[in-house]
């Protein structure tokens, strides 16, 4: 792996998505509805050290998009 591979980068971040779209129906989200959002994302290629420095701006890592489900859990938890 180098610096300059290209990797799929969502825009927004899929942990902003969301994050929002549980607040807007104001329950948790199922992993159908997960799914869906991630699905539906916008995303663009970027280098892997130009989405490393996005994530290091913003103060956190975007979720992994094969691994959306069990990480979004583990990032609710955390949020509380």
């Amino acid at each position: 792996m180098s610096d300059d591979d290209l990797v799929i980068t969502f825009i927004p971040a899929l942990i902003t998505l969301l994050v929002a779209a549980e607040r807007s129906k104001g329950r948790p989200l199922t992993e159908a509805e997960v799914l869906e959002i991630r699905d539906g994302g916008v995303c663009i290629m970027l280098k892997r050290s130009d989405r490393d420095a996005m994530a290091e701006s913003r103060g956190y890592a975007d979720l992994d998009a094969e691994q959306i489900w069990n990480q979004w859990q583990a990032v609710r938890a955390e949020l509380g």
